[in-house]
């Protein structure tokens, strides 16, 4: 079998009796039932993830995935190419806003460049996971061959299992790369069935003609490429991106590994959207970090059957809202491990 089988082959579900278990230890807290609401969910369901009631949350590490996009050739985006290694370098500064927030919440970033169209040659900090120099223009051809998508997808799926080996408790998606938005809006379209005028947003910021001209060039994308809907690399090969995909792989490989994973905005969960068509049990090992305002990730989360942790407003990707949810899940774990019980504290229960 391929990484990619063997992967898919050991993912489980999660364990119920250990959500169960949890539940009952936070029930016993000293406070009234259920009265710290989200917090209990994200601890027991992070408790179960990992296999123990007392689960470490010390090591926490976002993986920002770089790749550029042949569809930037269509004008569908307010900034040129050249600002995805521009980032990357920001990235590898520590200056770039998730940077700032993974330091806010004790997490590393660690940046991956799956297709950068750029030679970076020996830059310290970089994880050098090249599939190829950015994917092809899906106006007119397919972003991908189908071994770049599954090569880009086992790329992701070796950090996830590499990030368990060497104890990080919990991982988190960001991305980088110039006309992202464009593919993500493709794959939603094409997995779900709706309209393209549906799902599409104005990504970095482009105005109104921008926006109708975004539209169009997906609708040719998906009229030249027709997607098999019921084949997710099919979708991911023929519209998607190379850090997409890392992400689709980081995704699957934490499910398998029972690695706790938090997914960062729209363009991270196009990824987390194609493992989870990959392996329908894969949504109950991933948090939705928050509620982007792109239009389509709303219909993304609800075909995963995620509901957002933050609603912030975000639309920076980067991982940004990754990090900030990261302190509240960690919050909750922390309520379960550290909270007094009521007889620890010598309080009465309810009567």
């Amino acid at each position: 079998m391929t990484l990619l089988q063997e992967t898919l082959h050991a993912i489980r579900p999660v364990d119920t009796e250990l959500l169960a278990e949890a539940q009952r230890r936070l029930d016993n807290k000293t406070k009234p039932l259920g009265s710290l609401g989200r917090l209990e969910e994200f601890a027991r369901r992070f408790a179960a993830i990992s296999g123990t009631l007392s689960p470490d949350t010390a090591r926490k590490v976002i993986f920002t995935f770089a790749g550029d996009h042949g569809i930037v050739e269509e004008g569908v985006s307010a900034f040129p190419k050249e600002v995805t290694p521009q980032m990357v370098l920001n990235f590898l500064a520590g200056g770039a806003g998730v940077n700032v927030l993974a330091r806010h919440t004790g997490a590393d970033v660690l940046v991956v460049d799956m297709g950068v169209d750029y030679d970076f040659g020996e830059v310290p900090g970089l994880i050098g996971r090249k599939v190829a120099r950015g994917t092809r223009n899906f106006a007119k051809g397919p972003a991908m061959t189908r071994d770049e998508a599954v090569a880009a997808v086992e790329a992701g799926i070796e950090l996830a299992m590499q990030a368990k080996k060497e104890g990080i408790a919990m991982v988190g998606t960001g991305e980088m790369g110039i006309g992202n938005t464009t593919p993500s809006s493709a794959i939603i379209a094409a997995i779900s069935g709706k309209t393209v005028r549906e799902l599409t947003h104005r990504g970095t910021g482009i105005g109104d003609a921008a926006l109708e001209h975004k539209i169009r060039v997906i609708e040719e994308g998906l009229r030249v490429n027709s997607p098999d809907p019921k084949d997710p690399l099919d979708v991911l090969a023929k519209v998607g991106g190379l850090e997409i995909a890392g992400i689709a792989g980081l995704v699957l490989g934490a499910a398998a590994s029972r690695l706790p994973v938090v997914v960062d905005g729209f363009i991270s969960t196009a990824g987390a959207l194609i493992a989870s068509e990959l392996h329908p049990n894969v949504r109950e090992y991933l948090f939705a970090a928050h509620r982007s305002v792109e239009i389509g990730h709303r219909f993304m989360l609800e075909r995963i059957g995620a509901e957002p942790i933050l609603d912030l407003q975000l639309r920076l990707g980067e991982g940004t809202g990754a990090a900030l949810a990261m302190g509240l899940i960690e919050a909750g774990v922390k309520i379960l491990k550290e909270m007094a019980t009521f007889e620890q504290a010598g309080v009465a229960e309810s009567i």
